[in-house]
């Protein structure tokens, strides 16, 4: 379950419809694959299931399975923990709140500023092989 090797894949961790589709539409026009999903349990799944993302946008607050839930489980499984996580979150923690509670994340705060999302991706995904236009 993964894209073309030339294309790196961005998971989105987000029930919130508008930024995942925005995020995920910005994303694909900068030429990356996106999954997106609306918990933390989805995501686990899909990575177990082997997707495997050069980074995971993850925000904090959702139902079911919240971020803090989604990155104990992270971090508890050989097989995940080394997949780069930013932080997506509108909620009013500060960076650092966000990186003592959760070390070794990104943290970007929403609304999402577009030059802050890709110097994000930048760090953790290779350049997506450019297109040739039709």
């Amino acid at each position: 379950m993964s894209s073309p090797a030339s294309i790196p894949v961005v998971l989105i961790v987000d029930d919130d419809r508008d930024i995942s589709g925005i995020l995920g539409d910005v994303l694909r026009e900068e030429g990356y694959a996106t999954s997106t999903v609306a918990d933390g349990r989805e995501a686990l799944r899909l990575l177990r299931e082997g997707l495997r993302p050069c980074v995971i946008f993850l925000d904090l607050m959702m139902p079911g399975m919240n971020g803090w839930e989604f990155r104990e489980n992270q971090l508890g499984d050989p097989d995940l923990s080394a997949i780069p996580v930013v932080v997506i979150t509108a909620a009013g923690f500060g960076p650092a709140t966000i990186k003592s509670q959760l070390p070794g994340v990104s943290y970007i705060r929403k609304p999402l500023p577009l030059d802050d999302v890709l110097a994000a991706i930048a760090e953790s995904c290779p350049s997506p092989a450019t297109h040739p236009s039709p």
